[in-house]
């Protein structure tokens, strides 16, 4: 009997110590640099290829008045050859 109460007491303060431990850590380390519920980036559609990419990546175009931005020059470039042969 006095074993199970032994253990019992052993279990308890193991259970209390490790809840001490993970309540500290919590919050220390944060994930990002970036303040909670601010977005690091977007991911947009390229206007040609349909491909989806970080907004940051993205080559810039402004093409009347419209800010676009594609995967790679290469979609823009054929999206500018495009514009014109239609012109």
């Amino acid at each position: 009997m006095r074993l199970l109460i032994f253990l019992g007491i052993i279990y308890l303060g193991y259970r209390a110590l490790k809840s001490l431990m993970l309540q500290g850590s919590a919050g220390q380390k944060p994930v990002s640099n970036q303040p909670v519920g601010e977005i690091d980036d977007v991911m947009i559609k390229d206007p040609l290829c349909e491909v989806y990419f970080p907004r940051r990546n993205g080559v810039h175009l402004k093409a009347g008045g419209e800010d676009l931005f594609f995967c790679s020059t290469e979609c823009k470039d054929k999206f500018i050859a495009m514009r014109l042969k239609k012109m």
